[in-house]
């Protein structure tokens, strides 16, 4: 269930929509067993009746009546606090009932006191954006095996889109025992549905009306496995609409979004003031691209949430902020002011590979919009203050998307260039301290993802920064850090670290030495979040990239090497990886020189796929994790010798 239809999730949560994943609902060959009695789901959704009746026009009164039970003390938190999200301006909410329901029976109304309606989190403080009202219920006396009863009138008297109703429904993951969704519209207005793990009952016409209704339940959902993509790529989801197919969809958001102020003299002069040293489109679009993300703010808002209608170009390059479909405005009257011709384009921001088969905005459906630019054969999204033009944001990347210009679905592209060159150099003193030096050279998509880090960060948080990575490799010590140039907008960028170790030999006894080619982020980083579950059942996000690290350790006259891991070759048909070890005796050099390369072909990998791959990336976890072994050549004064 989505957060408005639930009325359980604060609107905010719906920001990680990467989090939203869950297991599978019925059970498949392999997939994990279901929860035991002992491991309660926090709550459960004992009844959940939502009546929504459409007009022609698009307007709607939808009537929500749902009972939800805590079992545990976590249920309590997620179900004693309950939000109602509506657009103040166009929409009215009614409270029918609010009370809490003892185990026993006993009921306890919620009190005016208890409600209160908050801002939508989102709107980030501009005025244009502060229709979203959240009315906040607080029951009281909630503990375990308490229930919340809620019902509440929600009227809409001017639908988002005129002449359209659309409505996603997915599971929060909490067992459901009874959900009735049912849809009253005019007998000539036909509904589309795509209904997975929802029961569709037989549609009901009387006296010029139908009455369409599905119906929904299920027992607890096994875990949600770390890296799993969200769950409407495989689970249940309901998405109805009165609107046919996508072509039909992208006409109906062409239209309102025509906007005057396309060509305003201040658009066009900033435009053409911007790329005037420039020689050709593609450079011309990136100039204007960096000056998007770097000065206009982006209020993350979900497309469909308000009016599908793009505010005014004119008024977004005045105030300096929009959301997605505001950006998308601006960044086209820019372009097109420079003869660069763009469209829009309309897909999901989340962890969602496919689209319902009928249209509609929502979560895991239609909810983000970029730019498509035909000459120069790309997508651009200048909401994503960090990503450098020409790449894209990993959460909008292997997607279907819908051209609004030609009306017809496309796609994303599935991989983009990454690549991670790093060097450590440690140098061991007498003392078995030692000094090093690291260095990271970032290219491709995620080299301006931590140039922004950067550029972003204080002097403060810079170092906080620099400590946090050292800790993370487990070592103890010092940190500096330096950065390339920041005010760049693309190419590679590097970052480097110096510092001092204590204690990173001991000079009287044996010391096992981590073998690290590279600090957080590497590869080490990476094998290990792909092999953050020992069995995958789930489809989980698989990004690939080039990973080239070097370690070179010069060793105190009182160290010997006595154990030293061997060289490693794994091959299969996603990656390539390779270890080389090398010690030097007479200069007391071990050098160590790792390279990876994965190549998935997309970004959303199969359970199936996890599992061919899964003895080599142990393999490579092993080889990752090893350790060199030292041993003290002098012993202190009255130690014995082993």
């Amino acid at each position: 269930m989505t957060c408005r239809m639930n009325c359980v999730r604060m609107a905010a949560a719906l920001a990680l929509w990467a989090a939203a994943s869950a297991a599978f609902a019925a059970p498949m060959p392999g997939a994990a067993s279901v929860p035991s009695a002992d491991d309660r789901a926090p709550y459960t959704t004992e009844s959940d009746i939502h009546l929504f009746t459409i007009q022609k026009d698009g307007s709607i009164e939808e009537h929500d009546d749902s009972v939800l039970r805590a079992n545990t003390t976590s249920g309590v938190d997620d179900i004693a606090q309950r939000y109602v999200w509506f657009n103040k301006d166009i929409e009215h909410v009614q409270l029918l009932a609010a009370e809490t329901i003892d185990p026993d029976g006993a009921t306890h109304a919620v009190g005016p006191e208890a409600i209160r309606d908050i801002q939508e989190p989102r709107s980030a403080g501009a005025p244009s954006f502060q229709d979203g009202v959240l009315r906040t219920v607080i029951f009281p006396g909630v503990e375990p095996g308490s229930r919340v009863h809620l019902a509440f009138r929600k009227t809409r008297a001017k639908p988002l889109q005129a002449g359209t109703f659309a409505y996603l429904v997915e599971p929060t993951r909490e067992p459901v025992e009874d959900q009735r969704l049912i849809f009253d519209l005019p007998a000539d207005v036909p509904l589309y549905a795509d209904a997975r793990g929802y029961t569709a009952q037989p549609p009901v016409t009387a006296n010029g009306r139908t009455r369409y209704e599905f119906r929904y339940r299920h027992g607890p959902y096994a875990r949600l496995e770390a890296g799993a993509v969200g769950y409407a790529n495989w689970g249940d989801r309901l998405m109805i609409s009165t609107v046919p197919d996508f072509a039909s969809f992208a006409a109906r958001y062409r239209g309102p979004a025509t906007d005057a102020t396309f060509d305003d003299p201040a658009i066009v002069r900033l435009a053409q003031s911007l790329t005037a040293r420039a020689a050709d489109p593609r450079e011309k679009a990136r100039i204007l691209y960096d000056w998007m993300r770097m000065n206009i703010r982006y209020v993350a808002l979900f497309l469909g949430e308000t009016a599908a209608i793009p505010h005014k170009a004119a008024d977004i390059l005045r105030n300096r902020y929009g959301d997605c479909k505001d950006h998308v405005a601006l960044y086209g009257a820019l372009l097109a002011a420079v003869g660069i011709r763009s469209e829009a384009v309309l897909l999901n921001l989340g962890p969602y590979y496919s689209l319902p088969e009928v249209p509609g905005y929502g979560a895991s459906a239609i909810n983000h919009a970029i730019v498509w630019i035909p000459e120069l054969s790309l997508y651009a999204d200048t909401t994503a203050g960090g990503v450098g033009f020409g790449y894209l944001p990993a959460a909008v990347m292997d997607r279907p998307v819908l051209l609004v210009g030609a009306g017809v679905l496309s796609r994303t592209p599935a991989t983009q260039e990454r690549e991670r060159t790093a060097r450590v150099q440690i140098d061991v003193d007498e003392n078995g301290t030692a000094d090093y030096a690291y260095r990271v050279e970032d290219a491709g998509f995620t080299a301006e993802i931590e140039r922004n880090i950067f550029r972003r960060a204080s002097r403060q948080r810079t170092q906080q920064i620099a400590g946090n990575r050292l800790l993370q490799t487990g070592l103890h010590g010092s940190a500096q850090l330096q950065t390339g140039d920041v005010a760049a907008t693309d190419g590679p960028f590097a970052t480097s670290m110096q510092g001092r170790l204590e204690h990173f030999v001991w000079t009287d006894g044996t010391t096992a030495v981590p073998t690290l080619t590279s600090f957080s982020g590497g590869m080490g980083s990476q094998v290990q979040a792909w092999l953050a579950e020992p069995v995958r059942t789930q489809p989980w996000a698989c990004i690939g990239g080039q990973f080239d690290e070097t370690l070179e350790i010069t060793l105190p006259r009182f160290a010997k090497l006595t154990d030293m891991p061997a060289d490693t070759d794994v091959q299969n048909r996603y990656m390539t990886f390779s270890s080389r070890y090398v010690f030097d005796p007479a200069a007391r050099v071990l050098q160590i020189r790792r390279q990876l390369r994965a190549a998935f072909g997309h970004q959303m990998c199969s359970a199936q796929e996890f599992a061919a791959m899964h003895d080599d990336l142990v393999r490579i976890e092993r080889d990752l994790d090893a350790q060199i072994v030292v041993k003290a050549a002098r012993l202190r004064a009255g130690a014995s010798a082993s």
